[in-house]
């Protein structure tokens, strides 16, 4: 079969490989469409590990083509994927929070992920319900989407998102903007993107946004949406430092300010500790998301049609290395390979 495979950074490349061959109670997928998240990017620029020769690609859709001997799947069932296996004895697993398991491997970075034409899924997540049936007739690129939805589930949940609150987001990129329909589907409002391109301002308004602004309007954004008091929930979706200031001035007394985006390694920050300490502010971060707001994510997707805005930038497989050109020269907004 024809995948793309990581062998250092800097360098990805289109092989042919052998199929994988599925044992007892694993199953093989015929991929559909796989999302390039900006962790795949990260891993090509050298700031996150992966095995060498991994075949990239965690955030992946497709059907069941072959089930092996007690495998809970049916051939023909269109699903998604939860890419972390798991040790399931430790605290963390115990508790609910396989994606914070200290052994756990990932389809996409230790394990062969879903750039290529099928994808072999581990007898450990089949048997622990990680194929998610999603809808056949949601397009490829957005039944792709499960992955990053769930991870922008937990970070709004993360810093209590409700119905009727104020919601603000720090970066108006493709999560920041899956954040913005998370919010939108949990029924925050009013909600204010801000975001330093114009471009994705329009963006954020089209989706629906209340307000999208420049990060020097935030001030008076925040002024105009809460009286003055600030948004009891911020999610900063863009990985640079220097933006946490933003969303400080944005987050009221005993409000939560969520990390949701990666920063590259050794980024610190200087902060204002009594600004935390006086107005009882949280500051939390959030990386992938527990099991279950997996489910919770792909009986969503088929709801959120305007999640297609979000992916721009679609590539055949022959084409897939593109796919993180595209990303590195900030082309659009996500991208996705479809097979």
């Amino acid at each position: 079969m024809k995948a793309l495979r990581f062998y250092e950074p800097g360098r990805v490349a289109l092989d042919t490989v052998d199929d994988p061959v599925g044992g007892p109670g694993e199953v093989i997928l015929k991929l559909h469409a796989t999302g390039l998240c900006n962790s795949d990017v990260r891993v090509y620029l050298g700031e996150k590990k992966a095995a060498a020769g991994v075949i990239p690609g965690h955030e992946m859709s497709g059907e069941v083509v072959e089930v092996g001997p007690g495998a809970r799947a049916t051939v023909g069932e269109v699903v998604s994927v939860c890419p972390i296996l798991a040790c399931g004895a430790c605290s963390f697993c115990r508790d609910g929070y396989r994606n914070r398991c200290p052994s756990r491997k990932t389809l996409g970075y230790d394990l062969d992920g879903g750039i290529a034409e099928y994808v072999r899924i581990p007898l450990p997540l089949v048997a622990t319900g990680q194929l998610l049936p999603v809808d056949r007739a949601t397009p490829p690129q957005v039944r792709a989407l499960v992955e990053p939805l769930a991870c922008v589930l937990n970070s709004i949940e993360s810093i209590e998102t409700r119905a009727g609150a104020p919601l603000a987001i720090v970066g108006g990129g493709p999560m920041g903007l899956v954040h913005l329909l998370a919010g939108r589907a949990y029924g925050a409002d009013p909600i204010l993107v801000v975001e330093p391109v114009a471009e994705r301002r329009a963006v954020a308004m089209k989706l629906g946004a209340t307000m999208a602004v420049s990060p020097e309007d935030a001030a008076a954004a925040r002024d105009s949406l809460t009286e003055g008091e600030g948004f009891p929930a911020v999610a900063m979706a863009v990985g640079f430092s220097d933006a946490l200031p933003t969303a400080l001035d944005l987050v009221r007394r005993l409000g939560s300010i969520n990390l949701f985006a990666g920063f590259p390694p050794g980024s610190t920050h200087t902060l204002d500790l009594n600004r935390v300490h006086y107005d009882e502010v949280r500051i939390l971060g959030t990386q992938n998301a527990p099991f279950h707001l997996y489910g919770k994510s792909a009986r969503l997707v088929s709801r959120m049609p305007a999640l297609s805005e979000v992916v721009t930038n679609t590539y055949l497989l022959d084409d897939a290395a593109e796919a993180y050109s595209a990303r590195l020269g900030k082309s659009g907004l996500k991208s996705a390979v479809v097979m």
